[in-house]
């Protein structure tokens, strides 16, 4: 092992600045290449934990890191793959942004070979030293733009992923589909004429029915399944997937996180009716981001038989728990209006008593259709971040605002 290579290893839990400033001038080792492969490491042990399990594994620059998928993720999207095409249908698949090659190395598996394309050589090499570590043989490397090389390309692929790049010329980030590069809008056609299905993953910012309706009007029922997938509270992958083979009236949209699933139909969503509830039952519902992110506001209520709170405020109240709701579920505990005496009695309920001087009141905030702020509510409230309660300001079916006070379910 180099002086290098022990370095990282006997510092790699240590905080970067701390070594950064520690190693400074050393000629002994390569500063900028430990300072990388330890924060590498750092981010990876966590997002992508077995890259920073296996010996030997090294850490692109900052940049691919930042776009690279979580393990969760990446699995999810093997897992469609793997429903989409049975297993005899997977000969090739090429991924045209191979980037650090987290996507890459969960999907090329299915596949009896694969292809990974990247246009910049040092992350490149980084993939073509990484990915037999961990297993992943059978794999042709090629540095390059990747529709150059679909253009020149003599095969077809069983699945063609695609992750475009989503910052502009500034380093600004970009959402809609025709401002990534490659632009998938101008490339629809190649990339239908040389693949099965194409996985497009874009930025969960993107809107979906402008993403849909734009590839529709140059290929008509060209996306067969749209994917929202969230993990920790937040989205974090929109995923089109691309048929040239047949036509789909209206995509399926699916929505995902951790063990919760939901699909539907868009024409679902129109045609259902809501049905509402003029005040907070026993439990109330807070649809996850993947449901939010995808606007099944309507359909999430009728296939649970929960009612809503408010057209536009997207609760949900019912008597009986719905166990597998896929969003957070919360017993209501009160309701207070916003009278003088309703918000005394609201703050003595949240000032956790003891011995000596009371503590301000603490809840977990959040707003849903309601004319103020989080952070001007909370300093109207004289309310502390925190703690076990979790109080929704919000606007019932008959217009009063309300806050709600609740525990969570789960």
């Amino acid at each position: 092992m180099t002086n290098t290579h022990a370095f990282i290893a006997e510092n790699r839990h240590r905080r970067v600045e701390e070594v950064a400033l520690e190693i400074a001038g050393r000629q002994d080792i390569d500063v900028p290449f430990v300072l990388r492969q330890i924060e590498g490491w750092q981010r990876m042990r966590h997002k992508v934990p077995r890259l920073a399990a296996t010996e030997g594994i090294i850490f692109p620059p900052r940049i691919a890191l930042e776009q690279c998928s979580g393990a969760a993720a990446a699995e999810y999207k093997a897992a469609v793959v793997s429903r989409l095409l049975p297993e005899g249908m997977r000969n090739r698949m090429i991924d045209l942004t191979g980037g650090m090659g987290v996507d890459f190395s969960f999907i090329a598996p299915l596949f009896h070979t694969a292809t990974y394309v990247e246009r910049m050589p040092e992350i490149a090499m980084t993939a073509r030293h990484n990915l037999p570590l961990l297993g992943i043989e059978r794999v042709e490397y090629i540095v390059g733009d990747g529709i150059e090389v679909l253009r020149e390309w003599q095969e077809s692929a069983s699945l063609i992923f695609v992750d475009p790049a989503r910052r502009d010329a500034h380093g600004g980030k970009t959402v809609l589909i025709e401002d990534c590069e490659p632009d998938i809008a101008t490339h629809l056609e190649l990339l239908l004429s040389h693949s099965g299905l194409t996985m497009v993953k874009l930025s969960p910012m993107l809107d979906i029915h402008r993403a849909v309706s734009t590839l529709h009007a140059l290929r008509p029922g060209c996306v067969r399944e749209v994917h929202v997938f969230a993990a920790e509270g937040e989205c974090k992958d929109l995923l089109l997937v691309l048929d040239g083979r047949q036509s789909t009236p209206e995509p399926r949209i699916f929505c995902a996180e951790d063990a919760l699933h939901f699909s539907f139909l868009p024409s679902e969503e129109t045609t259902v009716t809501d049905a509402f509830c003029t005040a907070p039952r026993t439990f109330l519902y807070e649809p996850g981001p993947a449901i939010m992110k995808a606007g099944a506001f309507r359909s999430v209520g009728h296939r649970y038989g929960v009612q809503k709170l408010h057209p536009n405020s997207h609760l949900y109240t019912s008597d009986i728990c719905v166990d597998n709701f896929p969003g957070r579920v919360f017993r209501v505990k009160e309701v207070f209006s916003f009278s003088k005496s309703d918000l005394r009695r609201l703050s003595a309920t949240l000032t956790p008593c003891g011995n000596g001087k009371s503590a301000p009141p603490a809840a977990n905030l959040a707003i849903r259709n309601f004319p103020d702020s989080v952070a001007k509510l909370r300093a109207r409230l004289k309310l502390r971040e925190g703690g076990s309660h979790y109080l929704f300001a919000t606007t019932l079916a008959d217009g009063r605002k309300v806050l709600i006070l609740g525990e969570a379910c789960r």
